[in-house]
């Protein structure tokens, strides 16, 4: 459910397909602003979640991932999660993640350097806990002020919590502080360092874009249009403030080079082939991300008949 490719009513339908065709779980992104205009949407995620909750029935939702440090202070990340497992009766899963600034911008407070982030992101993720807990809360933290805060809705069972991470840093605060991990690439190496610092035997989550369409060339165009900025890497793409600025940065982004790295097409064995390392690195799932809000339908249609059976016997 990617909020930056297509508008609220249609994300809530196209979760609905998916729980209709067997996907296994559902990942929704937490946007502001898209990363291309070329995308042209980014509804709020939290308002699609809910209405997703009450729309299907059996399908896991997650945020993926929701930055709980600058333009949502970590209390109220709190509230809408446990609210939304509520909604969802114990399907939600919250992932958080530090956030990049063509999101955090908008409220006005900076873009800090990557280490404050990731210190803000431990202390939100120690509120989000305390608060999941029970009881009254009470936080005065280098970053984060709680004054006697309380969740009077709290699920059984709080949300698994999520962190995504790019490197050995945020792989030791994954390890550490989180139930699953997320990434975007499978590199074992991630996995390791999550390992050795408490992530043994917890789910891990990769993502891949893929670009499903009859005509390979079209679909090639299309991930190129929307989103040649997805191999840019994590250190660029957090820091960069608007589509514009993704635009210049990725000016010289070929056509080939986006379909070297995103399956394009109707080949069942190219998709297969690079979602394989996901599996072999060690991941337990894998969210694959179809490019194009107006290509949803068809995708989720031949995933039905053709992908998840191939996958699955992968």
């Amino acid at each position: 459910m990617m909020t930056e490719q297509a508008g609220p009513r249609q994300l809530v339908d196209d979760v609905v397909r998916a729980e209709q065709v067997g996907f296994d779980f559902s990942v929704t992104s937490d946007h502001y602003f898209p990363w291309l205009d070329s995308q042209g949407h980014a509804p709020y995620a939290w308002s699609v979640l809910g209405a997703a909750a009450q729309a299907t029935s059996s399908i896991p939702l997650t945020t993926y991932v929701t930055c709980p440090t600058v333009r949502y202070h970590p209390a109220v990340v709190a509230q809408k999660a446990a609210t939304l497992q509520l909604l969802s009766e114990g399907r939600f899963r919250l992932g958080l993640g530090s956030g990049e600034n063509l999101n955090e911008h908008v409220v006005g407070q900076g873009w800090p350097s990557a280490d404050v982030r990731h210190e803000m992101l431990e202390e939100a993720i120690e509120i989000i806990r305390a608060l999941f807990g029970g009881g009254y809360v009470n936080h005065h933290g280098t970053h984060y002020d709680v004054d006697s805060a309380k969740l009077w809705d709290l699920p059984d069972q709080p949300p698994p919590i999520g962190v995504a991470v790019s490197g050995p840093q945020s792989c030791r605060l994954a390890g550490r502080l989180a139930d699953i991990l997320i990434a975007t690439e499978p590199k074992p190496e991630l996995l390791a360092d999550f390992e050795a610092n408490g992530g043994g035997g917890k789910p891990r989550i990769g993502q891949i874009p893929v670009c499903y369409d009859p005509d390979r060339d079209t679909a090639i165009a299309r991930a190129h249009d929307q989103f040649r900025w997805f191999g840019s890497g994590w250190k660029v793409n957090s820091e960069l403030p608007g589509p514009a600025s993704f635009t210049g940065a990725t000016q010289f982004v070929r056509p080939e080079d986006v379909a070297a790295s995103i399956p394009c097409g109707d080949d069942v064995g190219e998709f297969t082939e690079l979602i394989r390392p996901f599996a072999d690195a060690g991941f337990t799932d894998v969210a694959l991300v179809q490019i194009g809000g107006d290509h949803q339908r068809p995708f989720l249609d031949w995933a039905e008949k053709q992908l998840l059976p191939a996958l699955r016997e992968l």
